[in-house]
């Protein structure tokens, strides 16, 4: 009996685990434009590499990739909310805190970007010969 009341509050510690996790995605995809900018981005690839036909291999490359940007906006977000926890005023620390999480979402960016060409530049190219 005791396993299967620990083995029942362990369900319920996952399933609440979930929720947060559900409810902080809620929050960004709502309140982030840049987020938004991210899901419409990633219906697009989803949507070209369904077009393509992509490989498996590319399928899993993109996927990663997406995820990759998807979360880096995320953490992005959760830093700044953490240093505007921390001070509402100006502080140069601050700044450069919420600067340097938004350079890491750059930088995913830009190579989600070279990556993005490297999959779907012969795909288009084919289409006009």
């Amino acid at each position: 009996m005791a396993w299967e009341d620990r083995n029942r509050r362990g369900v319920k510690r996952l399933i609440r685990s979930f929720n947060f996790a559900i409810s902080g995605l809620g929050y960004v995809i709502k309140n982030e434009q840049n987020m938004q900018i991210h899901l419409i981005s990633t219906i697009v690839i989803c949507g070209m590499a369904w077009f393509f036909s992509v490989t498996a291999m590319e399928w899993v490359v993109l996927l990663l990739v997406m995820g990759g940007v998807l979360t880096a906006e995320t953490l992005n977000t959760a830093i700044e909310r953490t240093v505007d926890l921390v001070t509402e005023e100006y502080h140069p620390f601050a700044k450069r805190a919420k600067d340097i999480g938004a350079a890491s979402v750059f930088i995913f960016c830009m190579i989600a970007v070279i990556i993005g060409l490297i999959i779907f530049v012969p795909y288009l190219l084919s289409m006009f010969r």
